[in-house]
């Protein structure tokens, strides 16, 4: 075992403590540092490996008094003691003695370094009724407990889950040694399930989008046209794979019909337009203007419009 301390500080006290040196220099101890702290008490420094030599000289038993119940060679006029170590011996003391704390410590961290690259178990949170459906998809994924966690799979095993009917919210995510899975049920029966990408039914400007499910094809502000797709039918991973998914969506776009329309009438030219934009539920009227023409009519409407699939 190594040792921190080359040497150790001492006190000598007792009457003219100076003669105890001599005792010690004939002994073949090497003393350092030798200071006369005041009449009756001397300072000095020993290598640790003369410690013993010295208190088999001077043993501190009773205080060295003379007693008649003790050996006259435990009888001394003078005591030695440990003095304090102070400064950088102090410190490397203190270390020595906490080496197996300071040690213990490391390996936790180590081990917690480690560990944190696992993964022990499996929390539900929400429903646990596709507990099995979850490990039957953790092994197609090759994610096992007990095991090397394999992360930016996340996303590929929630894919997986929202694709099971009924299941209409999830989330994976690995907290400490645990993957914590929130599966959320929808309160009402899917029936009718509606499959394919989300199309434009309308030509207008996109106002606002929310996809629970599926892949976003356009954004905010932009300006599509009847026909072009709004949704896909997609869930797309990190690793840049695809899972098919049944969309959840609903976008509202803002839009303008306008054309001339041969009618005698000015309400007979609004409905006919009315009809032509396919106007329903989902149809909010904002703005009309009706000019006359030579031919007929000339019909301005604006309108918002909301498509949805599955929402």
């Amino acid at each position: 075992m190594p040792v921190f301390l080359v040497k150790e500080r001492l006190y000598i006290e007792g009457l003219m403590p100076e003669r105890a040196l001599l005792r010690l220099r004939r002994a073949e101890i090497p003393l350092f540092d030798v200071k006369k702290i005041d009449a009756k008490t001397l300072r000095i420094s020993v290598e640790k490996k003369d410690l013993k030599k010295v208190f088999a000289i001077y043993p501190n038993l009773c205080y060295n008094k003379t007693d008649k119940d003790l050996s006259p060679l435990s009888s001394s006029a003078f005591t030695v003691r440990l003095a304090p170590q102070k400064g950088l011996t102090a410190w490397l003391g203190k270390i020595k003695k906490r080496v197996g704390l300071l040690l213990g410590a490391l390996l936790f961290v180590c081990l917690t370094a480690l560990a944190d690259g696992f993964v022990f178990g499996v929390e539900f949170v929400g429903t646990d009724v596709y507990a099995r459906e979850t490990y039957a998809a953790m092994q197609e994924l090759n994610l096992r407990t007990f095991a090397p966690y394999k992360r930016g799979k996340e996303d590929m095993l929630c894919a997986k889950l929202l694709a099971i009917n009924g299941v209409e919210f999830c989330s994976v995510q690995k907290k400490g040694f645990r993957l914590v899975v929130e599966i959320r049920t929808s309160p009402f029966a899917k029936e009718g399930v509606q499959s394919g990408k989300l199309y434009a039914n309308h030509s207008g400007k996109i106002v606002s989008m929310a996809v629970l499910r599926g892949t976003a094809l356009v954004k905010i502000g932009d300006f599509v046209n009847t026909g072009d797709p709004l949704v896909g039918d997609w869930f797309s991973t990190e690793d840049g794979g695809q899972v098919r998914v049944e969309i959840i969506s609903r976008v509202c776009m803002s839009c303008v019909y306008e054309c001339e329309i041969a009618s005698p009438t000015a309400e007979e030219a609004f409905a006919t337009a009315y009809l032509a934009i396919g106007a329903g539920d989902s149809v909010q009227i904002q703005k009309r203007e009706i000019t006359a023409t030579d031919g007929g009519f000339l019909v301005k409407i604006a309108y918002d419009v909301v498509q949805s699939i599955n929402f």
